[in-house]
């Protein structure tokens, strides 16, 4: 499978629901399939569920640690880069992909999307967080309904124009 340095942030809560841990292994698998790279904070939960979707598709996975220790990665993980910046990787992990997938929602959840539609990063949603700015104009949260839909957003979602001209 070719990969086209596409990177995808996929965000949600590590103490996920079983619907929503199904739905990040989906995600991962569609991810892969597209060529994407996987990127996530490489511990439990979604994360977990979507590197392991991911790496059953043959795609890659980089996870940004929270700690000091590799070990601490889930193990469907191709890179894992412990950063020991605790939930402040989060900033990480936004910049250093392409687009943002939430799942689900927790506060660090929160701050990833935050953090993404500050930097004018694409975010696609599935049963997350629901950002009003109250601007019209400023950027917001995609929200699609099934794991199916995420690819075609996402791909939508790039096509874009970044608000920031990055």
């Amino acid at each position: 499978m070719a990969v086209d340095e596409t990177y995808i942030g996929v965000v949600g809560p590590s103490e996920a629901s079983a619907e929503h841990m199904a739905i990040a292994e989906a995600i991962g698998q569609q991810l892969a399939h597209a060529g994407w790279i996987v990127v996530c904070g490489g511990l439990g939960g979604v994360m977990a569920a979507a590197c392991r979707g991911a790496h059953t598709a043959g795609g890659m996975t980089i996870g940004l640690l929270p700690g000091a220790s590799r070990r601490d990665g889930n193990p469907h993980l191709t890179v894992s880069l412990p950063t020991g910046l605790g939930e402040l990787r989060n900033g990480l992990l936004v910049r250093a992909s392409d687009a943002l997938v939430a799942v689900g929602g927790s506060w660090g959840t929160l701050s990833e999307i935050a953090f993404a539609l500050r930097t004018g990063r694409p975010v696609i949603g599935l049963g997350t967080w629901a950002v009003d700015t109250h601007d019209p104009a400023a950027p917001a949260v995609v929200q699609v309904t099934a794991a199916g839909e995420v690819v075609d957003a996402v791909r939508a979602a790039l096509a874009r124009p970044d608000p920031n001209g990055g």
